[in-house]
C-alpha cells in the first residue's frame, strides 16, 4: 500500500516529564522546576504499517524534547519552537505538530498547578 487516502495518523506523546532550568529570571536558572511536554503530530499514513520508517517513531520525539529540554532558554516559548523545527526537519511529511509544555508549581505568589506554553505547526 503507498498511501492511505483519507487517513490521518496521530502519533503522540504526553506529560513527558523534565526536571530544566528554563525560566526568565536568572534564579529560576539557577534552582530549576519540573516540566511536563506534550507533542502531538499528525500526517497521511504511507507505506507498510510495520515498517518503522512508514511512521513517527516516538523515541525519536522523545530524544528530541529531552535535548531540547536540557538546552535552558529564558523563554518557553523558543523550547516549543525548537522541538517543532527538529521535528519537521526529522519528518518533513507531517502535516501539523503542537508542542505544548507545562510549568509545574511555578515560582508566583499563590497556588498555580501549572503554567502553558504551546505552540503549532501546520504545513502551508
Amino acid at each position: 500500500m503507498s498511501s492511505n487516502p483519507g487517513y490521518v495518523q496521530t502519533v503522540a506523546l504526553k506529560d513527558v516529564k523534565c526536571f530544566a532550568l528554563h525560566g526568565y529570571y536568572p534564579e529560576e536558572q539557577l534552582t530549576g522546576i519540573y516540566f511536563l511536554v506534550d507533542i502531538v503530530v499528525e500526517f497521511i499514513p504511507f507505506g507498510e504499517t510495520e515498517n518503522l520508517q512508514h511512521t513517527v517513531n516516538y523515541e525519536v520525539l522523545n530524544t528530541i524534547i529531552l535535548e531540547e529540554m536540557a538546552n535552558t532558554q529564558k523563554m518557553l516559548e523558543t523550547v516549543v519552537k525548537n522541538i517543532i523545527d527538529r521535528t519537521v526537519s526529522n519528518y518533513p511529511f507531517i502535516l501539523t505538530t503542537t508542542v505544548g509544555i507545562k510549568k509545574l508549581n511555578p515560582p508566583m505568589p499563590g497556588e498555580i498547578g501549572h503554567s502553558f506554553v504551546q505552540l503549532s505547526y501546520k504545513t502551508a
